[in-house]
């Protein structure tokens, strides 16, 4: 299987193919000199980069305790490689901000990233324990270079819920994180760090009820799977609507740019996440659009570096154009050509999968960004200009290095500040 990372830097497009070779290989394609003039900043200026990473750590839970399951208990030596794994991954790639998921020792944790120059570390809930060392329901967590000045949990909208048709109780299967981060150049950014509610079915039965016949078994199995798994999907697009409209109303009081992570357990194409991307209103202006609906919106950062890729082959596409004298010359013998350069400029960029399931696969880890980070934006502060999946260890993995790591891709965005 192929998988294709597509990253531009301030001077480069790299495009990544992971499985030609043992590791990755780059081949680069210079910008033109006009993009990088407009993205790149005087080197006088301090921290004109920002990397940003979502990271499924998988059963993260220190020995001797348990996790689900009394038996499943790393031992000290997958242990150790865990850690080192992690670590690795921080000391290579050093993204500024880290949002993590599957996280039962917060404390180890904490450690490690203090370890990496992570002085900021932060939590809002630990996981269930049952009979002392057997963990359940493992918690999100935020690491980052820069200070955190708050952090809070979510608190799902009860209200809203109920006029929704929840359950007067409501709340998110894990509790969301939001951090207000100090960033440079754009000063408070609210981080939010998801788990959303998995597409395992909510409903259990017990296969192994003697009474059953094989044929009673598998009916009520089905039955099980159909409304439980519809049961999770209920859950899952609850928990993004009732997060986005806290993440709005954040926004109007306060104006902080927002960056939304984590494992959404889904993807954003198949309309139970889809409003997270909600841009439009009907019966609203373009120009009402412009002035007041987009700073309310989150954007895909892969969308967004789609638009700065496409923008640059355009830019490179104006600068390799002859004057007019020649381009009138030989117009009618390049047609091919420019035929060919149209379709490759126009052909469909394949987003490398941050999970496999059998023989499929799938995007579910995401970094969603407010405008402050869209290049289109008219008050933009930074662009998108690089992304990057990570997932080595699920298509080439080695057991030495990659055994104890983790069943997810882990999706990266650097944002280069703008002149």
């Amino acid at each position: 299987m192929m998988g294709y990372n597509y990253r531009t830097s301030v001077n480069r497009v790299n495009i990544i193919n992971h499985t030609a070779h043992k590791d990755k290989k780059e081949r680069n394609q210079p910008l033109p000199s006009s993009v990088i003039s407009n993205i790149a900043v005087s080197e006088s200026v301090a921290n004109t980069q920002l990397k940003i990473a979502t990271f499924n750590l998988f059963n993260y839970l220190e020995p001797p305790n348990a996790f689900y399951e009394f038996e499943r208990i790393y031992s000290a030596e997958q242990w150790a490689k865990k850690q080192k794994w992690v670590a690795e991954y921080l000391r290579e790639f050093q993204p500024d901000i880290i949002g993590f998921q599957e996280v039962f020792s917060a404390d180890s944790l904490k450690e490690l990233v203090a370890a990496q120059g992570y002085a900021y570390f932060e939590v809002v809930d630990q996981p269930d324990v049952i009979d002392d060392f057997i963990y359940r329901s493992p918690v999100v967590a935020i690491a980052s270079r820069y200070p955190i000045a708050e952090v809070a949990a979510v608190e799902a909208n009860t209200e809203l819920a109920q006029t929704l048709g929840l359950a007067n109780d409501f709340s998110f299967s894990r509790k969301v994180i939001r951090a207000t981060v100090e960033l440079p150049h754009m000063g408070n950014c609210d981080c939010y760090v998801v788990h959303f509610k998995s597409k395992r079915p909510m409903i259990e039965i017990d296969e192994k009820n003697n009474s059953w016949s094989p044929e009673k078994t598998i009916i009520e199995s089905l039955k099980a799977n159909v409304a439980g798994g519809w049961g999770s999907t209920i859950q899952r697009g609850s928990e993004a609507t009732l997060l986005m409209i806290d993440m709005i109303e954040r926004r109007e009081v306060t104006g902080n740019p927002m960056v939304l992570m984590g494992d959404f357990n889904n993807t954003l194409a198949d309309g139970v996440l889809s409003h997270l991307l909600t841009n439009t209103l009907r019966f609203v202006s373009r120009i009402d659009c412009d002035a007041y609906l987009a700073k309310y919106c989150l954007n895909d950062a892969w969308d967004l570096f789609q638009t700065a890729v496409t923008n640059d082959k355009n830019e490179a596409d104006k600068e390799s154009k002859v004057d007019s004298e020649e381009a009138t010359d030989i117009a009618d013998k390049t047609d091919t050509s420019n035929i060919s350069t149209i379709s490759k400029r126009e052909e469909k960029v394949m987003r490398t999968p941050t999970h496999y399931f059998g023989a499929g696969s799938s995007v579910l880890d995401y970094i969603l960004l407010s405008c402050e980070f869209d290049a289109s934006y008219h008050d933009s502060l930074y662009q998108v200009s690089a992304y990057d999946t990570y997932d080595r260890h699920l298509i080439n993995p080695i057991f030495e290095r990659d055994g104890e790591s983790t069943d997810h891709g882990i999706a990266l965005v650097t944002l280069t500040l703008r002149s």
